[in-house]
């Protein structure tokens, strides 16, 4: 086990998992977040930009639903390669 942390340990015992998995996990987040408003305030467009681009059709809030459901799958499977591949580089003890 300590092989597992020893080369990505600063001196407080925080691992380091690099930038590009924080950036992922904040744009998953962020995507999450979209997603969700969208689906419980569909409005929010007309409310924030004050303007109805689809007439009350609603086709631009399931087109940001589609395209927010697909980014935060796609940086969270981002964020987990990051986790798993620093994790078998830590095991391995390889950096």
């Amino acid at each position: 086990m300590s092989g597992l942390l020893s080369r990505r340990q600063d001196e407080r015992g925080a691992r380091h998992v690099g930038i590009g998995f924080w950036v992922r996990l904040t744009l998953a987040a962020a995507s999450a977040a979209l997603l969700v408003v969208t689906m419980v305030g569909p409005d929010w467009i007309e409310l924030v930009f004050r303007l109805d681009p689809d007439h009350g059709s609603g086709w631009p809030e399931w087109a940001i639903v589609v395209v927010a459901f697909a980014l935060t799958v796609t940086f969270s499977m981002g964020a987990r390669h990051q986790w798993r591949r620093f994790a078998t580089t830590a095991a391995d003890g390889t950096s």
